[in-house]
């Protein structure tokens, strides 16, 4: 919690954890980590202009809409080809097009997925994640890749909202905000995603989750932007927003030891890294070449 830890080394310090003495409270890891980040998240949109934000999601809009079929689409196909279970396939899929976990999340009641399936999905979202956030700012160092172009290739190749926050504002101020913005509006195409899965697991029965604190980051940006008045407070607000960040990295670190890890299988984790591999060299290329 002090500013001499990135999300990165805070990632790092919570698998060193894991993997040495354990987390005492694993049962309820995942529920703090998601209602931390979704804090966290509302708190980054009182350091956000709303001007800017519509710029960088009108461009990411077409990327969002491309990245995500496409993906959904390989991913069917690479699921029938590695002989994986259609369900957990089809999680991994979601997770690596939309948002990670949060899309896994709203995604596993839809199809009625299992313990095993969803924990599976999850596994291979967080691994890569892991190395995403390692991975990432080096490579956009190495290309000199502008903060722009940085933060819109996090947004659409990175899996979870942490993991892009956390590797877009280690690159600069200028990424954070396009990486954030686009993100959570990716995040929205849950909704969609989950209604036609429903139609093709025949499942019209379960509730929907839609990510609401999306909603609250609108409002925070809005309230930066045009009441003046929180100039004074904002800049802390951001502060803390960013402090528990570091906190959900080290968290999400703390779950992953050697069991959750050994869990996932061979087959789901080729899927998943294939289909990262496909979205994040595709957009890295249209970026760079086309945009």
């Amino acid at each position: 919690m002090t500013s001499f830890i990135s999300p990165p080394i805070a990632l790092l310090l919570g698998l060193v954890l894991a993997n040495l003495s354990g987390h005492p409270f694993l049962h309820l890891n995942h529920k703090a980590t998601n209602i931390l980040l979704q804090i966290s998240v509302v708190g980054l949109g009182f350091g956000m202009n709303v001007n800017s934000a519509l710029s960088a999601g009108k461009e990411g809009f077409l990327f969002t809409i491309t990245s995500i079929f496409s993906t959904l689409i390989l991913g069917t196909f690479l699921g029938r080809w590695f002989n994986i279970d259609k369900k957990t396939s089809h999680l991994i899929s979601c997770g690596t097009a939309i948002c990670g976990g949060s899309a896994i999340a709203a995604i596993a009641p839809v199809i009625q997925s299992d313990e095993k399936q969803t924990s599976a999905a999850l596994g291979v979202i967080f691994i890569l994640n892991s190395v995403a956030l390692f991975l990432f700012p080096a490579v956009g160092h190495a290309l000199d890749l502008s903060q722009k172009e940085f933060g819109l290739w996090c947004a659409i190749a990175i899996h979870d909202t942490s993991s892009v926050v956390g590797a877009s504002s280690k690159y600069g101020p200028e990424a954070l905000q396009i990486a954030t913005t686009v993100k959570l509006a990716r995040a929205l195409w849950i909704i969609p995603v989950a209604l036609i899965t429903s139609v093709i697991f025949k499942n019209k029965s379960s509730k929907l989750k839609i990510p609401y604190f999306i909603g609250l980051f609108i409002l925070a940006m809005i309230t930066n932007t045009y009441v003046p008045q929180t100039a004074v407070i904002a800049p802390h607000l951001v502060y803390i927003a960013k402090i528990g960040l570091t906190v959900t990295l080290f968290l999400i670190g703390a779950g992953l030891n050697l069991n959750a890890l050994k869990s996932v299988g061979l087959k789901p984790l080729l899927q998943g890294i294939s289909l990262w591999i496909f979205i994040a060299i595709g957009t890295l290329v249209t970026i760079i070449y086309f945009n």
